[in-house]
């Protein structure tokens, strides 16, 4: 089976868990006879390629003349864009993009684009644009080469993927890793959201990474309950390095890992940390990651006047997140609305009690973690107090969850998204 797949990061390059899903659930895949064309806005190079082919959106050049004598769409046809038919994106930037569908045998040549597209890969202000452009280099990436489904992943590649369907009419898979009401709560962005459903609706089937998420989907975007599948995400085994490291600091650290945005929570892990600290000042806590609210974070933080004894180490990759790990004595996750949340396994692989929020995808599959409301800064306090200062407690967190997730693979995760793909072939 042939995979034309679209993601916007892979590993090591990623800003958060949407690339380590795609790298585990890509190798997954490598084990059920599934080859796969993953194709990002800009690769770096040292991407692991040894179980997929991987293609730099960047490196597509679509030539001034295309002289194409093989099967191709006979009512393939060219339409000037203005600058209101895809939003955010000048119309100079381009002259002509095509539509089509349906084979024949002939032999034509068009003038067609003048370069290649630049993509920085990131999440920065013309992102909307990179989006729209990354599209454009779909539709040519699925009418030259051969695939039997299309899987594209988070709404930065719907519109990626419904243009490489409209160019091969080969079946759309889209993967919810989170909604635009994960990240935004009710004050949503409209053009995301309409993105989002335009990919949902043109999509074949959806994979949801949550019951939550697909919960979501069906009851905010109204998308048939046939159509939207349930597929948790797992954690890819590794080798857990042997730090020697020293904390440098007598005092249990306990941890917050992800993005400093309204999503993950952060301001929930402050109010609990001060209500910790006052009853027990030998803890200090971290808080590693970037986002929006990091700013207000320091600031409530010396506003709370617990600074001596709170931590902001910016953003972790790799390495980096076990060293972390390997300092800390618990690991929270007080996410307001996380799709699923795959740091809780990792840390759980690194012998890290965990404690998350019970509006967490990863919360239906996991038993040996503390699961409190998000909201609830005084169980949640609690809860990190327990597992501090409980050494049982701790110690049997420790050791049921590490085989607990232990069996949770991707090669399980890989084979479900299999059987989906295998429903539309």
């Amino acid at each position: 089976m042939k995979v034309l797949m679209f993601g916007w990061e892979f590993p090591p390059h990623i800003t958060g868990g949407l690339g380590t899903a795609c790298y585990g659930l890509t190798k997954g895949l490598s084990h059920f006879d599934t080859e796969i064309l993953f194709v990002v806005p800009k690769a770096y190079g040292d991407e692991d390629q040894s179980f997929i082919k991987l293609a730099d959106a960047g490196d597509v050049e679509i030539t001034e003349r295309q002289n194409v004598k093989e099967d191709f769409w006979d009512n393939f046809r060219y339409m000037e864009v203005g600058s209101n038919l895809i939003p955010y994106m000048d119309p100079e930037e381009f002259a002509k993009i095509f539509k089509g569908k349906i084979f024949s045998h002939t032999e034509f040549s068009e003038q067609v684009f003048t370069s290649k597209f630049t993509f920085s890969g990131s999440y920065g202000t013309n992102l909307y644009q990179e989006v729209a452009r990354y599209a454009l280099i779909a539709a040519y990436i699925a009418g030259t080469n051969d695939f039997d489904v299309i899987h594209a992943h988070d709404w930065l590649t719907y519109s990626a993927g419904i243009a490489a369907k409209n160019a091969s009419g080969k079946p759309l898979v889209v993967h919810m890793h989170a909604t635009e009401f994960d990240r935004s709560g009710e004050n949503i962005n409209k053009k995301v959201y309409d993105i989002e459903r335009a990919g949902m609706e043109a999509a074949d089937k959806v994979i949801a990474v949550s019951n939550l998420t697909r919960k979501t989907v069906i009851d905010k975007y109204g998308i048939h309950p046939d159509k939207v599948v349930t597929v948790h995400n797992s954690v890819e085994p590794v080798s857990i390095p042997e730090f020697k490291l020293s904390k440098g600091v007598k005092e249990k650290v306990v941890t917050f890992l992800g993005r400093v945005t309204f999503q993950k929570g952060p301001d929930y892990f402050i109010e609990a940390a001060k209500k910790v600290i006052d009853k027990d000042p030998n803890v200090r806590f971290v808080m590693a990651g970037s986002g929006d609210m990091l700013n207000k974070m320091i600031k409530r933080v010396a506003k709370l006047g617990i600074a001596t004894k709170f931590h902001f180490v910016g953003f972790l990759q790799g390495n980096e997140v076990f060293e972390m790990f390997g300092m800390s004595d618990v690991y929270v996750m007080p996410s307001v609305s996380e799709p699923f949340g795959i740091s809780p396994l990792e840390a759980m692989m690194s012998d890290v009690p965990v404690i998350i929020s019970k509006q967490s995808g990863v919360a239906e599959i996991l038993r040996h973690a503390l699961k409190v409301d998000f909201w609830d800064v005084d169980d949640l306090a609690d809860a990190i107090y327990g597992m501090l200062h409980y050494e049982a407690l701790s110690k049997m967190f420790i050791k049921y969850g590490k085989i607990e997730v232990e069996n949770l693979r991707w090669e399980n995760s890989a084979y479900k998204v299999r059987e989906v793909y295998k429903t539309l072939i």
